[in-house]
């Protein structure tokens, strides 16, 4: 059969790039060769471009996204995205594809941008039943009153977050009144939006879903247990700062309950492909407490969506070629 000819875009504008990257190499070495002819290709501000096994690289037609390779045109039938941060996971590579009319195995633009900002996500999600929100406020400047009045409308402990980023870059626990200002800074710095956040008391677990022929699948849940603060960009990639534990520890009623939830979630913000919702059980009351969802996760070997398949006994060119698959659909 004559293989399809798909892009595994990789690198971003952020700097999450070297997690993209790291990523894509573990997509492309488990990706259905027979199926599928893979190519790499690279996207960095004012750098696209394909690397051929060689090392050779061929620039991108931005036009087309085509590429002139040994003096033929190659055109893409679908593209696989694994760029986390921008231009990849907030909606502008979508918009730019659906222009072109290329389908890719991500959210599309709206889904991809709306959810990349954690306000108005949880905006969207407040609606479902069995899952909570933390108390939030929303900043849109770092302007000198922000401290007086998050510390009148919410209760300490904060998270203090940047409203549009990923990997916890940028991100704060806040315990005092006088930690505010800098974590209020640090997060500005990373973004124009600041999620301020009280702090929910329990354990923290990661949950893959994704869709095939109409059928949402709920992976099996990962416990995170950090030796930081919080799960933030150190715990995430550095080995040995976290334990993670896949299936996390729920009664099987839990289990089921998050199933329900992690659907809706899915359902709700009409996602595609694969993504992974953060969120915390709270210690007393058993209550499910959203953090955010990701609609580009990590794909490295030891990234919790490639312990969640491999923990439900499929392996990763069977979750790739499903994802790959349903872009046609």
């Amino acid at each position: 059969m004559n293989k399809k000819k798909i892009a595994l875009i990789m690198g971003g504008y952020t700097g999450e790039a070297v997690v993209s990257e790291k990523s894509a190499a573990v997509v492309a070495q488990h990706l259905d060769r027979d199926r599928y002819e893979v190519h790499k290709v690279h996207i960095y501000p004012g750098n696209w471009y394909l690397e051929d096994e060689k090392g050779e690289k061929y620039p991108v037609d931005l036009n087309e996204f085509t590429v002139m390779k040994n003096g033929q045109e190659l055109a893409f039938d679908g593209i696989f995205n694994i760029i986390h941060g921008t231009p990849g996971e907030d909606g502008k590579l979508a918009g730019y594809f659906d222009m072109l009319d290329i389908p890719y195995t991500t959210c599309d633009a709206l889904t991809s941008s709306i959810t990349m900002n954690k306000g108005y996500t949880k905006a969207i999600l407040s609606g479902i039943d069995d899952l909570y929100m933390a108390r939030s406020m929303q900043l849109f400047s770092n302007l000198p009153d922000n401290v007086p009045m998050v510390l009148d409308q919410l209760r300490l402990p904060y998270f203090v977050k940047p409203n549009n980023g990923g990997s916890s870059i940028g991100m704060s626990k806040v315990k005092k009144e006088e930690e505010l200002e800098e974590a209020l800074k640090r997060a500005f710095k990373e973004d124009k939006q600041v999620l301020v956040e009280e702090f929910v008391t329990g354990r923290e677990f990661s949950i893959g879903i994704y869709k095939t022929s109409g059928q949402v699948t709920v992976l099996p849940a990962t416990e995170i247990i950090s030796s930081r603060e919080f799960f933030d960009f150190e715990a995430k990639y550095i080995p040995g700062v976290s334990e993670e534990i896949t299936p996390g520890r729920m009664d099987e009623r839990e289990v089921e309950r998050v199933k329900q939830i992690a659907e809706k979630v899915y359902l709700k913000l009409n996602c595609k492909g694969s993504v992974r919702m953060d969120y915390f059980l709270e210690k007393d009351t058993g209550k499910f407490y959203f953090i955010e969802i990701n609609t580009v996760p990590g794909q490295t070997e030891t990234s919790l969506i490639s312990q969640q398949v491999r923990a439900m006994g499929m392996s990763l060119k069977d979750f790739y070629t499903d994802l790959i698959e349903e872009m046609w659909r």
